[in-house]
């Protein structure tokens, strides 16, 4: 008798756009940390809120890894596709925290240029997750992320040169190095990101 393979499971793509929509969601609200006045309590809750509902999806992704038969490319690159896009929001959310938990009164200015980079990642990579099904204009995207990451390197440099400039006081330093940290880790996982789908590209064309 003849075996019967189940169908490849198409859902895996719509996981993806759904995690990578989370963090597009995390991005806008990173910013608003960075406006006049911020209730930070307030964007703090919600950006934990958006860390767990990715966490779901995470979950979600690894529950379908391990009960499909057939999946639509390996399951060891599911795993670190799911759990790069995962660590991009936790670094997201661990900024955001630290500026709470830090009691942090102002962020220097100069974050503004590495959180819009951190916002047109999360953009791209959410246009990217759609074109895993056919695999086409993903050049593009890790070309792109690869040189937001470049232009995050040299703001991170620069905000360092700031805080070490000697005009902060050295336990703000210690306090803002930290935030400025998980934003570059942030910036480095979306690269990371870019990398495991260049790889899956390369198994699957």
């Amino acid at each position: 008798m003849a075996l019967k393979f189940k169908p490849v499971d198409n859902v895996f793509y719509e996981l993806f756009t759904e995690s990578a929509t989370h963090l597009v969601e995390g991005a806008r609200i990173l910013a608003e940390m960075l406006g006049e006045s911020p209730d930070r309590e307030a964007i703090a809750a919600r950006m934990r809120d958006a860390e767990h509902q990715a966490d779901e999806t995470t979950h979600e992704i690894a529950k379908r890894v391990n009960s499909t038969f057939v999946t639509p490319f390996d399951r060891e690159d599911i795993y670190a596709l799911a759990s790069g896009l995962d660590d991009i929001m936790d670094f997201m959310e661990e900024a955001v925290d630290l500026t709470v938990l830090y009691e942090v009164v102002a962020l220097p200015a100069e974050l503004a240029e590495q959180v819009e980079v951190l916002q047109r990642c999360a953009e791209l990579t959410a246009e990217a997750m759609p074109q895993l099904r056919s695999m086409k204009g993903l050049e593009e995207y890790w070309i792109e992320i690869n040189r937001l990451e470049n232009t995050g390197d040299k703001s991170y440099r620069r905000i360092l040169a700031k805080l070490f400039s000697g005009q902060y006081e050295a336990l703000e330093v210690l306090k803002l190095k930290d935030i400025v940290d998980s934003l570059e880790d942030a910036v480095d996982a979306f690269e990371k990101v870019a990398n495991i789908i260049e790889q899956i590209y390369a198994k699957e064309s």
